[in-house]
């Protein structure tokens, strides 16, 4: 280690509060320090290079050295570094990507409304509702049901949503009013014998019998993300989205789509949406919007939200809710830009055919002895480590294989994400045949060492 980055390391130890880390772990271990990327590569402070497995977080379609998405950014902070879109005002980026969204969206919506981050969005998302069965003069309808193992941000509302219990404990969430029902992972959680198709009716009648114990006129949104991203890759057998979709109708509940993560090419359609045919009333959009190299998410609702929104905002004086940056001019312009390439280099197709190269590469592990699972679709995948490939039984403690197989990764040169025993794969949508091959050779070496450590 350099003095440059052991300079660096001890003045992170000092002053920055990591997310998603052990803050006592990290006074001895330090960081991993990023100092530049490169198409699908980021290298450290040493000058080492990792293939970015991860996009970052889930996040960065581009690579990370995009020159388009950099002189966009260069070229609207000389032209407009910033205007807000309170009080009737706007600028042209944010008026032309609210029209680019909604012609985009797989079903007819409205309006759009601009946040700064994915958790910020599910927060707005969260008032509205609220704020649309208000209109409608329904006040006892504000509950919103999520799913255990789901991820919807770390705002207090959002993190209520995330049914994941790390982002509950200590924290004293989630609030009154959001319920979670069950996850659709059938690998880890179908009962002996059961079919798909059985363990779909198990999952919608419970989805139907909560919003029955609860009331019905209480219920007002179902919030889902096609592939639940941050809860383990877990995608959702085949009919499942159909029965809560029509679940939903019946009892005129809001359908949400969080699209954080799947939104534009990562399940192999612009939206998972279009990929489970999913009709949604809401839907939230972040992370690829911009290749995160902006800060940018958008709240999408349909007509029959909107005019509700609109008719409550009228009797108020106002619509009550917005950000300082909500619309930045430089954020917009840079996902302006970022959609155009996405459409221009024919991502989405990429994303399909690398997708499918990295599964089939992936099952070539399928009998090894620590391999439980292997999921995904699109260019997102998992593959989840078991301690008895014939009982499905988990590590204890959960984690510290995955941590260590993570940690083997980043010896070889890939970065990955453990999410408890499971290690999940999301790379940067522009990755090639030979990205791939080399993130299945990084993968390769670490099964071979987690093997050799877990059985000395």
């Amino acid at each position: 280690m350099s003095n440059f980055t052991r300079a660096l390391h001890a003045g992170d130890i000092a002053f920055h509060l990591h997310s998603y880390t052990n803050a006592r772990a990290h006074e001895e271990a330090g960081p991993l320090a990023i100092e530049r990327g490169e198409g699908v590569f980021v290298y450290d402070t040493d000058g080492r290079r990792y293939i970015e497995a991860m996009a970052g977080l889930w996040s960065v379609a581009l690579g990370f050295d995009e020159p388009r998405l950099v002189e966009a950014a260069i070229e609207q902070m000389r032209k407009l570094p910033f205007y807000h879109t309170f009080t009737h005002k706007t600028h042209q980026p944010a008026i032309e990507l609210a029209e680019k969204l909604i012609s985009l969206a797989p079903v007819p919506m409205s309006k759009v409304h601009f946040t700064n981050s994915g958790s910020e969005a599910n927060d707005t998302v969260v008032k509205m509702v609220r704020y649309y069965n208000n209109a409608r003069d329904l006040p006892r309808k504000k509950k919103i049901i999520s799913r255990i193992g789901a991820y919807h941000g770390v705002t207090v509302a959002a993190a209520s949503l995330t049914g994941l219990p790390n982002n509950h404990r200590a924290f004293d969430l989630p609030l009154p009013n959001i319920l979670h029902t069950l996850c659709p992972h059938y690998y880890r959680f179908a009962e002996a014998g059961e079919t798909e198709t059985a363990f779909i009716d198990r999952l919608a009648r419970e989805f139907e019998a909560l919003i029955e114990r609860e009331g019905p006129d209480t219920v007002a949104a179902f919030i889902g993300e096609p592939v639940m991203a941050a809860g383990g890759v877990i995608v959702p057998p085949t009919g499942y989205w159909s029965r809560i979709q029509e679940i939903c109708r019946r009892y005129d509940i809001l359908l949400v789509a969080d699209e954080v993560v799947c939104g534009f090419g990562r399940t192999g359609s612009m939206f998972g949406c279009t990929t489970f045919g999913i009709e949604p009333d809401i839907m939230v959009l972040s992370k690829q919007l911009s290749s995160s190299y902006q800060p940018l998410a958008a709240v999408l609702i349909n007509d029959k939200v909107y005019q509700q929104v609109a008719s409550q905002s009228a009797a108020i004086g106002t619509f009550g809710h917005g950000f300082t940056a909500s619309g930045h001019p430089v954020a917009t312009a840079v996902a302006l830009e970022n959609i155009r390439l996405i459409e221009e280099r024919g991502l989405v197709e990429n994303a399909k055919r690398m997708g499918k190269r990295l599964l089939s590469g992936l099952s070539r592990y399928a009998d090894h002895s620590l391999v439980g699972e292997i999921r995904g679709i699109g260019f997102i995948a998992a593959v989840e480590l078991v301690a008895d490939k014939s009982t499905k039984a988990r590590f204890d403690p959960a984690g510290r294989v995955g941590a260590y197989f993570n940690a083997c990764c980043q010896s070889h040169g890939m970065i990955v994400r453990n999410i408890g025993d499971s290690i999940a794969f999301c790379p940067p949508l522009i990755a090639k045949e030979g990205h791939v091959d080399q993130i299945l050779d990084c993968f390769s070496k670490a099964l071979e060492d987690t093997d050799r450590w877990t059985r000395s």
